[in-house]
């Protein structure tokens, strides 16, 4: 079996684990669609505002998990390279999941675990970029665009190989366009902050 299939195949695991968005089943056992309410985003701080901490909690392990599994089968498959192909696609699955219409979030969670996957130390420095803007402005959405903006950025100063570099970058660029009505927003003065996202949300129980 050539490189090529086995990447496919990575690709495809990939896809079809990152399509299981966390945030839209978890959203539906409390009887509602995250996509309708809030941001409107399927992720977990959407998840955070509209449904409380628990719930957040459950999306976060989730998105963890298929990204951690993703990457997991594409080693299996293809070593390497099939982490990289298997993880770019768990992002697109996240993102546009087939099973949701199409209809996702912005993967920047699941991002970050694949990142981890491949190289630590890389991904420490990320999230901590994303901490520190964090607790410094209450804005996920900079945190979120500031690490991606970072990360293609160390992948090159550390000396990683192209293939790393290639998909730091596009992954960066794809969390950077995600973010655009929040960028407008955080221009415009008018982005909400993490802490009265909390603060003013309503719980939507199910029954």
């Amino acid at each position: 079996m050539s490189k090529i299939l086995y990447l496919a195949l990575s690709a495809v695991a990939g896809y079809l684990l990152g399509s299981v968005n966390s945030s839209i089943i978890i959203g539906k056992l409390y009887g509602i669609d995250v996509r309708q309410h809030g941001s409107g985003n399927a992720g977990a701080t959407n998840t955070l505002r509209t449904l409380g901490k628990k719930a957040a909690v459950f999306v976060l392990i989730g998105d963890v998990l298929k990204g951690i599994i993703s990457c997991v089968i594409g080693n299996y498959i293809a070593g390497y390279s099939g982490v990289i192909f298997a993880g770019a696609a768990a992002i697109i699955g996240h993102n546009w999941p087939m099973y949701f219409s199409f209809k996702g979030g912005k993967g920047v969670l699941t991002a970050i675990t694949i990142i981890f996957y491949i190289d630590w130390k890389l991904a420490l420095i990320t999230l901590g970029t994303f901490v520190v803007v964090l607790l410094i402005t209450k804005y996920v959405s900079l945190g979120s665009v500031l690490g991606a903006i970072i990360l293609p950025i160390l992948a090159v100063l550390f000396g990683r190989n192209i293939e790393f570099i290639v998909f730091t970058a596009a992954l960066g660029t794809l969390i950077v366009i995600k973010h655009r009505t929040n960028i407008k927003r955080l221009l415009d003065g008018t982005e909400s902050k993490i802490s009265k996202k909390v603060e003013n949300s309503k719980m939507y129980i199910s029954k």
